[in-house]
């Protein structure tokens, strides 16, 4: 079965390149930006042999699996456009109750999806999508490529975070039927989205799928821990944690743990 859009995102004119195998899809996307390539555009694969996530953690797609990026080319400054990232998460949330729903008429197999933040997908409780946002200048604007890997058909071991595949839940489902009901869900965030002015909707609409709201969290941050409530994130995509103290303090980055993990400081 070969990967292609969605109706949706075939209507809005979205391109599609499809790999057999890709090191990395964002750096395909990346690179297509530089020599002008059309935008907006999709780069998808089933087996991913060289991608990565945050801080340069490795994020391997065996075959069967789906690594995608888009490519948007955007007039918006860098801040703008790093909130992006929410509406990628909204999307293949979205997707993936979508795919899950239409499956589970066949095996009763479900799972429970949440966004975990800044850029992951929980499914009851583990991951099971890593996002990466990457920016460039290029000639015609700001070149953003969301990066977005999803756990199809098996899930890596050893992770910060235990990990789950769609097979492991028992929601049986193709790369290439996921990545249809994506391309469709991304045109209706993106747009949403809309370079940034609908964030606030983004925000609301991410808030109401979040894991951990309300709950104790600790976020590490380099050498740094710092614990305290999830409270909500701010206009900015910020997440604010109140402290003990009362204080809302504000997180740009850092590896998130909730429950009983964030009472014993993170480890």
């Amino acid at each position: 079965m070969a990967f292609a859009l969605g109706s949706r995102a075939a209507a809005a004119g979205y391109g599609l390149v499809a790999f057999d195998q890709a090191g990395s899809t964002n750096v395909e996307a990346l690179k297509s930006a530089r020599e002008g390539g059309k935008a907006p555009c999709w780069f998808v694969t089933s087996e991913q042999t060289a991608g990565r996530g945050r801080r340069q953690r490795p994020w391997i797609a065996p075959r069967g699996n789906l690594a995608s990026s888009v490519l948007e080319v955007l007039n918006v400054a860098p801040a703008v456009a790093a909130t992006l990232g929410f509406a990628a998460g909204l999307a293949i949330e979205a997707a993936l109750r979508q795919v899950s729903l239409e499956a589970a008429r066949l095996s009763g197999a479900h799972a429970s999806f949440a966004l975990k933040w800044p850029n992951d997908v929980l499914a009851d409780g583990r991951k099971i999508v890593g996002m990466l946002l990457e920016a460039e200048q290029v000639a015609g604007g700001l070149a953003v490529v969301a990066g977005i890997g999803t756990n199809v058909v098996a899930a890596p071991p050893d992770t910060p975070t235990p990990a789950v595949s769609l097979a492991d839940l028992g929601i049986q489902v193709t790369a290439e039927d996921l990545f249809a009901a994506l391309s469709d869900a991304w045109v209706e965030y993106f747009g949403i989205w809309n370079e940034g002015r609908g964030f606030g909707e983004i925000r609301r609409l991410w808030l109401e799928r979040a894991a951990g709201l309300g709950q104790p969290v600790a976020i590490r941050s380099g050498h740094a821990i710092i614990e305290g409530i999830f409270d909500t994130i701010d206009e900015q995509g910020c997440m604010l944690v109140r402290t003990a103290e009362g204080r809302l303090e504000p997180i740009t980055a850092g590896d998130v743990h909730f429950g009983s993990v964030a009472s014993q400081g993170a480890v």
